[in-house]
C-alpha cells in the first residue's frame, strides 16, 4: 500500500470504528432468507469471492454471493431488500443513484480504490493518437465523469466544465479537442478497442479482457487525496448501516490476506486497498450528494 494513499485515505484500527457503532443493532443479523445474509457484486465468479465466504462462514456468518450483470441493477436490489448488502461501487457512483432515486443507500466500509486506464491495441502511446480518431467511454455518470478528465489531462480533449465529476460527453469541447469521443456500456468498452483508437475501461472489464493494467497507455493518480470519492464501498440500506455483523463483514473483507490478495490479483495488481474510516466516507458521500443537488 503506498504512503501517499495511506497520508490521504486515513486507516484507523477497526476496532476503533466498532466502538464507534455504540447503539447499533444487537445480536446477528438476519437476511432476506433468514440467517443467509446476500451480497450483491458485479463478477461473482472473481475467486476472491469464494475465499470471502469461507472466511466469513469461520466466523458463523453464511453468506450468498449474488451476482448482477451491470452495474445499475445493484442497488435497486438492495433498496427493494433483495441482497442485504452490496460491495462493487465507488462513493460517486453511490450519491448519483442516492440523487436520483431518492434513496439513502450508505456505505458502511471501505474495500479499495482502483486507477482507470486508457488502453489501446492500435497505439502504444497517447501522444500517436490521430486528430479525429474516436475514443470511448463508459457511459455511467461517474466513471464517464471521470474517464473525460484523463482524456483532458492528456491532451485529448478539452472540457468546458474544466474538469469535475459531473463532467459529461456535453462538456467536451469538440473544435478544441483532438479526438472524437463516444459512450459505451462500461462491460462494453473493453471488446470496442477494435472499432476505436483507445478507450477507458474499468479494471473489473480490463481483466477480463486480458488485459494488463501495466499495458495501459494513460491513468489517473488513485494516490490524489481527492480520490476519496472513488474509493469503493461495501453499502446498506440506511436503516442497517450500524448492523453489527454487517460491520464484522467488512472487517473479515478487510482483513483476510487471501481476499485482498486476490482483489489485487482481479484488479490486473492496481487495487489499492483501503480502510478509510466510515466517518470520512459518509461526510464524502453527503459533500457530492450536496454538489450534485447544488449543480441540478
Amino acid at each position: 500500500m503506498k504512503k501517499s494513499l495511506l497520508a490521504a485515505l486515513t486507516v484507523i484500527p477497526l476496532t476503533a470504528l466498532l466502538a464507534s457503532c455504540a447503539g447499533a443493532s444487537d445480536g446477528p443479523a438476519t437476511g432476506t432468507d433468514g440467517d443467509v445474509i446476500k451480497i450483491g457484486v458485479v463478477g461473482a465468479s472473481d475467486a476472491y469471492w469464494d475465499v470471502y465466504t469461507e472466511a466469513a462462514a469461520a466466523e458463523g456468518i453464511e453468506i450468498e454471493i449474488v451476482d448482477f450483470a451491470q452495474y445499475p441493477q445493484v442497488n435497486p436490489a438492495l433498496a427493494a431488500g433483495e441482497v442485504d448488502l452490496n460491495q462493487f461501487q465507488h462513493i460517486v457512483y453511490l450519491a448519483e443513484y442516492n440523487e436520483a432515486s431518492g434513496e439513502d443507500l450508505a456505505p458502511i466500509g471501505a474495500t479499495a480504490i482502483y486507477p482507470l486506464g486508457l488502453y489501446s491495441t492500435q497505439y502504444s502511446n497517447v501522444d500517436d493518437i490521430v486528430k479525429g480518431d474516436t475514443v470511448a467511454v463508459p457511459d455511467d455518470d461517474s466513471n464517464q465523469a471521470r474517464a473525460l478528465v484523463i482524456l483532458q489531462s492528456n491532451g485529448l480533449i478539452e472540457l468546458t466544465d474544466g474538469g469535475s465529476i459531473f463532467s459529461s460527453l456535453d462538456d467536451v469541447d469538440e473544435q478544441a479537442s483532438k479526438v472524437k469521443v463516444t459512450a459505451l456500456d462500461a462491460s462494453l468498452t473493453a471488446s470496442s478497442l477494435p472499432d476505436v483508437a483507445a478507450a477507458i475501461i474499468n479494471n473489473d472489464f480490463a481483466e477480463k479482457a486480458g488485459l494488463k493494467f501495466s499495458e495501459a497507455i494513460a491513468t489517473d493518480d488513485a494516490t490524489d487525496p481527492q480520490a476519496l470519492p472513488y474509493v469503493n464501498v461495501f453499502a446498506s440500506r440506511a436503516e442497517d448501516k450500524n448492523n453489527k455483523t454487517f460491520q464484522k463483514l467488512v472487517e473479515i473483507y478487510q482483513t483476510t490476506e487471501a481476499v485482498q490478495d486476490g482483489v489485487f490479483a482481479v484488479s490486473g495488481e492496481t487495487a489499492e486497498m483501503v480502510t478509510t474510516p466510515v466517518s470520512d466516507l459518509v461526510e464524502s458521500l453527503a459533500t457530492v450528494q450536496s454538489d450534485i443537488t447544488a449543480a441540478k
